[in-house]
């Protein structure tokens, strides 16, 4: 299945304990680049959500958000570090010997004040557990975000079908009009010479038809257009195949664009010159639409 590049998904998991949501966006890229956003607490996860996403998407810059939201009671645990409160107590206590003066007592209420004497710390969790969930609402987003790129790589599809046609029409009529160019030319060569010269004049039919021979060619294009059309059968088969496509199609597209440049440079004709600038446009829509596709 040809697929975008570009897409969306959000996928959700809650149980007792907690509410996960994760979101996936991608933009097109040349390479695969996986970002992942998600608390710092659960990073352990982060290379699993990567093969994950990998798996689904081959290329494309993918950011992945993941929000951790806690249900339960016991979701956080309140720390005592008995040390800490001691060295307060002791150091509290030396001062006031120090400056009997000072006014105040040391009490519990104090010493519970002091900074990392009680320490509010998330509660221990089972990784396994959480990282089970994460992974849960991560294949959620995938297949949501799956869904979007089928449907946009289908719209992208379509589209450079289309213009494969439209071109494929245009090499067509590129390659029965090319015989006239030879006679078109030799016509012309001949009235360029009476007007020079004077119709009265003579002037060898040989050499005229050596002169035709050496510009037909130099001018012939015929291995250009068998290629060229062959390209745009190679187009409409990758495009109805199944395999992603994206840098197939993206050297084809090249391989098209060289043939319509060598045809233009060789052709010496304006009306297959016309035709070839009609070619290059659609070629360069269809390399933009490429760019889009894994």
């Amino acid at each position: 299945m040809i697929k975008s590049m570009t897409g969306f998904g959000r996928g959700e998991y809650t149980d007792e304990k907690r509410s996960i949501s994760c979101e996936i966006k991608s933009v097109n890229h040349r390479f695969c680049e996986i970002s992942v956003k998600l608390p710092r607490r659960y990073q352990f996860a982060e290379e699993k959500i990567k093969s994950m996403v990998k798996a689904a998407a081959p290329r494309g810059k993918i950011d992945v958000g993941i929000t951790v939201e806690d249900l339960g009671m016991n979701s956080t645990q309140i720390r005592l570090n008995i040390e800490a409160a001691k060295a307060y107590y002791e150091s509290l206590k030396e001062l006031k010997n120090s400056i009997p003066e000072l006014a105040g007592e040391i009490d519990l209420r104090l010493i519970s004040q002091m900074p990392e004497v009680l320490k509010n710390v998330p509660a221990e969790e089972d990784e396994n557990e959480i990282q089970n969930a994460i992974l849960t609402a991560v294949d959620r987003a995938i297949g949501k975000y799956d869904e979007m790129k089928i449907t946009e790589g289908a719209k992208l599809v379509e589209d450079i079908v289309q213009r494969g046609a439209y071109i494929l029409q245009t090499v067509e009529a590129i390659e029965e009009y090319a015989p006239s160019v030879a006679q078109s030319y030799t016509q012309k060569m001949k009235e360029r010479i009476e007007e020079l010269i004077g119709s009265g004049a003579a002037v060898s039919e040989d050499r005229i038809l050596l002169e035709a021979a050496v510009f037909a060619d130099r001018s012939n294009i015929t291995e250009e257009i068998v290629r060229l059309k062959s390209h745009c059968a190679q187009l409409q088969n990758i495009c109805s195949g199944s395999e992603a496509a994206g840098k197939k199609l993206d050297f084809l597209v090249q391989e098209m664009n060289r043939e319509s440049n060598t045809i233009g440079s060789k052709a010496n004709d304006i009306s297959i010159t016309d035709k070839v600038l009609i070619l290059k446009a659609e070629i360069e829509k269809i390399r933009e639409q490429v760019q889009n596709l894994e």
